[in-house]
C-alpha cells in the first residue's frame, strides 16, 4: 500500500520536473558589451535601463566591459560618462520592453558620440 501511494503521488511531480527541464526554462537577459573605441579613457560610466543601472569607474581606450541584466519595465537606455577634460557626455539609446533578451553593444566612438547595436527579441 505504501509503495502504491508514493508511486501515485511522486511520479507526476517527477514527470513535471522533467518536462520543465526539457523545455529549457531560463530567465531572459540582455548580454551587454560596453566599448570605448576612443583614444582616451572615459570615467564614471553609467548605463541606465528600465528599473536599474550599471556602470564602471574607468573604461580604458580600446577596451570593453561585459554585463548582463534583466529588463523589468519599459523605457529608454541612457548613458553618461566623463572625459579627461571633465566634460560630461550623455546619450539616449533604444527603448526596451519588459522581457526582452538578446545582445546589446554600446560603443563610445573617438568623437565621444555613442552607437547602440542591438539584437533583442521578446520571449515567445
Amino acid at each position: 500500500m505504501t509503495v502504491r501511494f508514493f508511486q501515485t503521488f511522486l511520479v507526476p511531480p517527477a514527470a513535471a520536473a522533467l518536462l520543465i527541464a526539457a523545455a529549457g526554462c531560463r530567465s531572459a537577459y540582455v548580454e551587454t558589451t560596453l566599448e570605448n573605441n576612443g583614444p582616451q579613457a572615459v570615467s564614471i560610466v553609467e548605463v541606465d535601463y528600465p528599473s536599474a543601472s550599471f556602470g564602471v569607474q574607468t573604461l580604458a581606450p580600446h577596451s570593453s566591459y561585459h554585463y548582463h541584466f534583466k529588463v523589468q519595465g519599459s523605457g529608454p537606455l541612457t548613458i553618461s560618462f566623463t572625459t579627461l577634460d571633465k566634460k560630461i557626455h550623455n546619450g539616449t539609446g533604444p527603448e526596451l520592453a519588459e522581457g526582452q533578451h538578446g545582445e546589446l553593444r554600446i560603443t563610445v566612438q573617438p568623437d565621444y558620440s555613442v552607437t547602440w547595436d542591438k539584437n533583442l527579441s521578446l520571449p515567445r
